[in-house]
Parts: structure tokens; C-alpha cells; sequence
């Protein structure tokens, strides 16, 4: 059994023999134990705009997730299992994890026995490259698909607008429709089961402390 933090309500993890979903109704915060933990903690307060949009800047303060990034950390360092947030993630820093090479490999530990990487979700399911890092405590530490994939651009939107305003606006911006935040969010499939994989590589003898 594992438990998967701070995932979408009905979304990939749900109905999955051997995993305990914990949506945000359930406050992933207060997880007790005692499974190994796939984490995703809410990102927005520590990525690029942090601060809210271009249009309306400087709404919020850098960090300010209601400590879901703190819990997510303290349940994988404690119960074994992996954390994944957007690469370059101002989290890393705030929480002196260590910042992993671009190039992919494992980089650690750290006092914790925590390991970090560099991987892209392009490589497994995403539509976009979608850079990430992973921070992994008690795990196995597979070889993954290392590296930069190749650039992802919409051909409409080259061809309409032109490279510069394709890349300014990613793959993702083409998705549309009531529900496109939640798809633009979603983990995808592969990527789900990697995760899962590597949190079940918890020794049971030491998924708890």
C-alpha cells in the first residue's frame, strides 16, 4: 500500500488497487502514516509566478501554500517515498534541498537520506516537455529517461503567429474548455506508475521510522 498526496479528486490515482488517494478535501496535511507517500504539493505559490499573473502581479507572498509543501516533505522523509514539483521550484531552495543537474542523474543524499533528480513528463505521457524534480527518501533510485527531449511546439500556432510567439506560449496553452486547468495538471499515466514504482520500492521494514 501507498498513499498519494495532494492528487486531484477522481483524478489518476483513484481506484488503484494499493493506493490510498488523499484529495485536497481530505487535507493531505495531516497524513499519519504509515505507507510510503507519492507527493504532489500544490506548486503555485512557488514557481514563476508566484506572486499571481502578469497582468495582476504581487497578490500573493512566495511560498504562501498553507504548508502543504512542508507536510509533503516531513511525510517523505518520514514514511519513505518521493515528492515531484516543478523543476527550478523556489521550494528547493526555501527548504536547503539540493538542486539537481539538468543532465539528469541522482544527486545526494542529503541528512535525510533524500536523493534528487531532474527528469522532463514529456518522456512519459506529457504533452508538454514539462520539466521536473523528484526528491526521493528510503526509495530505490531507478535509471530514468535522462536529458532534454526535443522542443514541443504547436505547428498552428508557428505557422500563425510565428516560432517566437509558439514558444512564448507552450503546448499547453492550446488546451481549452471548462476543465483545462485540471488537464493541464493531470499526471499523466506513465508518469503516475513511475511514481507509484518508486514509492513501492520503500522497504517495508523501513516505512516507518
Amino acid at each position: 500500500m501507498i498513499a498519494a498526496l495532494y492528487v486531484q479528486a477522481d483524478g489518476v490515482y483513484s481506484g488503484l488497487s494499493g493506493v490510498d488517494p488523499w484529495p485536497i478535501d481530505r487535507d493531505a496535511r495531516q497524513y499519519p502514516g504509515p505507507h510510503p507517500v507519492v507527493a504532489h504539493p500544490d506548486c503555485k505559490r512557488w514557481g514563476r509566478f508566484w506572486h499571481g499573473s502578469p497582468r495582476n502581479p504581487h497578490q500573493f507572498q512566495l511560498g504562501d501554500d498553507d504548508g502543504q509543501f512542508a507536510a509533503a516533505l516531513a511525510s517523505v522523509r518520514q514514511w519513505g517515498g518521493v515528492l515531484e514539483h516543478p523543476a527550478c521550484t523556489r521550494a528547493w531552495e526555501a527548504f536547503g534541498l539540493i538542486a539537481p543537474p539538468r543532465l539528469g542523474g541522482w544527486v545526494g543524499p542529503d541528512r535525510f537520506n533524500g536523493w534528487t533528480c531532474h527528469i522532463e513528463q514529456g518522456f512519459y505521457g506529457h504533452v508538454a516537455r514539462k520539466a521536473t524534480w523528484l526528491y526521493a527518501c528510503r526509495t530505490a533510485l531507478p535509471r530514468l529517461r535522462w536529458g532534454a527531449g526535443e522542443q514541443r511546439l504547436d505547428p498552428v500556432v508557428v505557422e500563425r503567429h510565428g516560432y517566437a510567439h509558439a514558444r512564448r506560449q507552450g503546448m499547453t496553452s492550446r488546451i481549452g474548455g471548462k476543465d483545462k486547468t485540471k488537464i493541464r495538471e493531470a499526471t499523466p499515466i506513465p508518469f503516475r506508475d513511475l511514481l507509484i514504482a518508486i514509492a513501492q520500492s520503500v522497504p517495508l521494514d523501513t516505512s516507518t521510522p
